[in-house]
C-alpha cells in the first residue's frame, strides 16, 4: 500500500471531544510538519498511541536528508477559524531551504506540545518530490490545510 489520500486521525479528533478532553490548541500549540515517503500505509483509524509522530507506521520511516531535521519543521502563523458552518485550519507555507530530500510524498502534521505527539492530519502531496541542494516548498491550499463542515 501507499499514501493515496489526505486524512484526519479519528482517535485524535475523538479525544478532543470526548471525556479525554485532549487539550489541542491549533492556534498556539507547537505544531510540526514531518515528511514521509509514499511507501507508508496510513491508518486514519489507528489507536491514539499509533496515530502519533514516531509511532506506528510513522516510526523509523520519516525521511532524512541534508537541510531536514528529524521531527520536521514548525508550522508558523497557525489559525483555526470558523465561518458559515465550516471550521478551517491553516498555516503559513512550509519549506526546507538548501535541502537534499528524496521522495517526499506525505506530510504528517502533529502536535509537538502533547506528550504523545498526537497526529492531526496526514497531507498527501499527490506525487513524490525531491530536492538536491534546493528548496522543498509546501504551498498549502488556499482553502486551508483542512476543513471540517459542521453544519
Amino acid at each position: 500500500m501507499s499514501i493515496t489520500q489526505s486524512g484526519l486521525f479519528v482517535a485524535t479528533v475523538v479525544d478532543i471531544f470526548d471525556t479525554t478532553q485532549l487539550a489541542v490548541n491549533l492556534d498556539s500549540d507547537t505544531l510540526k510538519a514531518a515528511l514521509y515517503p509514499s511507501t507508508i500505509t496510513p491508518d486514519f483509524n489507528a489507536t491514539a498511541a499509533n496515530a502519533a509522530y514516531n509511532a506506528g507506521v510513522y516510526s523509523g520511516t520519516e525521511l532524512t536528508g541534508t537541510g531536514y531535521t528529524a521531527g520536521g519543521a514548525t508550522l508558523t502563523s497557525t489559525t483555526f477559524t470558523g465561518s458559515g458552518g465550516v471550521a478551517t485550519f491553516d498555516a503559513a507555507d512550509t519549506s526546507w531551504a538548501s535541502s537534499t530530500i528524496s521522495g517526499a510524498r506525505g506530510v504528517l502534521i502533529y502536535d509537538n506540545t502533547l506528550a504523545g505527539k498526537g497526529a492531526l492530519v496526514l497531507v498527501d502531496l499527490g506525487a513524490s518530490y525531491s530536492t538536491s541542494n534546493g528548496t522543498l516548498q509546501i504551498t498549502w491550499s488556499a482553502s486551508g490545510i483542512f476543513r471540517l463542515t459542521l453544519a
